[in-house]
């Protein structure tokens, strides 16, 4: 799936209340009796949690066989009552890194909840502290790349040949580590987690492709789940191929989206007063960074990879920021233009796009025959859906190459015995479109399914919305579930400063992104 970046019925009606007490500090430990050995992370992002490393088998068909490490963190409970267990977090991608995720769901909960939970986050195997932490062409991304969009065979098969080349520089490195790497290995390193903390049930929330591997744990092992909370859930039964080309549809529509509301503050950006006037200054821009990059570094698919982030979210300073770029940009400075890039778009560590590529294109076998990636986008670019089809299918485009023999991916939900799960889903969400959190809340039989009406970014739990975040955090307090289908009102769209300026930037202002599926 596209950055950062993850069935059959419900049973029953009604409002469902799980029946899981909070479990007091008489009950049970304080907090992991055993396990790894944890001490104060040194790694400045890090600041304040607690780090530790798990060895897991490679294959765990093979446990005595040849190793590997995870990286876990810890945000400890604060409590010395009350205490519920261990939450295990997961932000996405496939290829994200969660021990910093940790830091970001503790920092967010509300006091009683700190006091009561563990924060688990880790590094899936591959993936950032973790060992081995895979990279396979360090430059793939590196400015200035050809053009995303295929105008002429040459195009077409520049990306070709550097698409099958990532696959085949991953396979020269990594061998027959990258049979090891699917979703189905991560789950079992989850429940690997959880024994070592001495658990018998673990609490799970996951963002994104976390819901994907969330959905497999629970399937694998629905009696080690005690609550689990889905936000902004992958389509299961469109893994991987058709959730990329859905995501396209979906990216469109947010774009144009951006684009109208650019088009409503016209007196502050003067880019056009209508939608389409401004999408044609867009794409006017695109032509002339391809002739002639922006710094010598923006040309039309750093342009691409940078107003993506708007069709993740319309939160902070995101929109207003880049459309103030856009417009500077066409009044003749670039300055602007390549610092959106260098914030949003440019991707300077390879470790991510190479785990994401091992889960993925492992999970589950893609098409092998270019004939039927290139009759799919085209037809997509054709029927109007332009900014993110072809950007999207060379993101993907190694999968067609992958040295690794791909797997069968799980049947989501087929399974007995798994508590009711929460669901979060906005709309609008490009990254995970809505029809994934229907089909994650039929095939998991139970669950229940909380719509952000109109929202556009992905990952809505802990953005702010009241309506969505009381019920998160009742969940994790008792159980309590809200009915089937309740909804929320979306956060308001920004608005923009005024023509005298742009305020300055800091980090609040920029809330983070859940970047891929």
């Amino acid at each position: 799936m596209n950055k950062l970046a993850i069935a059959t019925a419900v049973a029953g009606a009604g409002v469902v209340t799980l029946s899981l007490a909070p479990i007091t500090a008489q009950a049970r430990p304080a907090g992991p009796a055993a396990g790894p050995a944890w001490s104060s992370c040194t790694e400045e992002s890090l600041d304040g949690l607690e780090c530790a490393t798990l060895s897991v088998p490679l294959d765990h068909a093979a446990p005595n066989g040849s190793k590997i490490t995870l990286a876990l963190s810890r945000a400890r409970h604060t409590g010395t009552t009350g205490y519920q267990g261990v939450l295990l977090v997961n932000p996405g991608g496939p290829g994200g890194t969660g021990r910093d995720f940790a830091l970001r769901v503790a920092n967010h909960l509300p006091a009683g909840l700190r006091a009561a939970y563990d924060v688990i986050g880790f590094d899936p195997r591959g993936v950032g502290g973790s060992s081995p932490s895979l990279s396979c062409d360090p430059g793939y991304f590196k400015p200035v790349r050809p053009d995303y969009v295929p105008r002429t065979p040459s195009l077409e098969s520049a990306w070709l040949s550097r698409s099958a080349a990532y696959a085949q520089a991953c396979g020269r490195k990594y061998g027959a580590l990258l049979s090891h790497l699917t979703t189905v290995d991560a789950a079992r390193d989850l429940d690997a987690i959880r024994a070592a903390l001495g658990e018998k049930q673990i609490n799970y929330y996951g963002a994104s492709y976390g819901t994907y591997l969330g959905a497999v744990y629970a399937t694998l092992f629905p009696a080690h789940v005690r609550r689990m909370v889905l936000d902004s859930s992958v389509r299961p039964s469109g893994v991987w191929y058709a959730d990329n080309l859905d995501q396209d549809r979906a990216f469109e529509g947010n774009i144009n989206a951006l684009f109208a509301w650019i088009a409503k503050y016209d007196a502050v950006y003067h880019l056009g007063t209508t939608e389409q006037a401004v999408r044609d200054a867009f794409y006017t821009t695109r032509e002339k960074l391809t002739a002639d990059p922006a710094g010598g570094v923006v040309g039309a698919d750093e342009l691409d990879d940078t107003y993506l982030v708007a069709g993740y979210i319309d939160l902070g300073a995101y929109w207003p920021y880049l459309a103030s770029a856009l417009a500077r940009y066409r009044a003749g400075g670039t300055a602007a233009l390549v610092d959106a890039y260098n914030r949003f778009g440019a991707t300077t560590d390879d470790n991510g796009y190479a785990v994401y590529n091992a889960v993925q294109c492992t999970d589950v076998r893609w098409p092998r025959d270019w004939a039927r990636w290139r009759r799919d986008n085209e037809r997509l670019y054709a029927a109007g859906v332009r900014f993110e089809t072809w950007a999207n299918a060379w993101y993907n485009a190694p999968c067609a190459f992958w040295p690794a023999r791909a797997g069968r991916p799980v049947d989501v939900g087929r399974t007995r015995g798994l508590p009711p799960v929460l669901l979060f889903q906005a709309t609008n969400d490009a990254a995970t479109p809505y029809a994934g959190g229907v089909e994650m809340s039929r095939r998991l039989a139970g669950s229940r399914l909380v719509i952000e009406d109109g929202g556009r970014t992905h990952g809505i739990v802990q953005r702010g919305n009241a309506c969505v975040d009381e019920k998160f955090d009742a969940f994790l307090a008792t159980g309590a579930l809200p009915a089937d289908r309740s909804h929320c009102a979306r956060l308001p769209e920004p608005v923009p400063p005024s023509a005298a300026g742009i305020r300055p930037l800091t980090a609040d202002r920029f809330p983070p992104v859940l970047r891929r599926p």
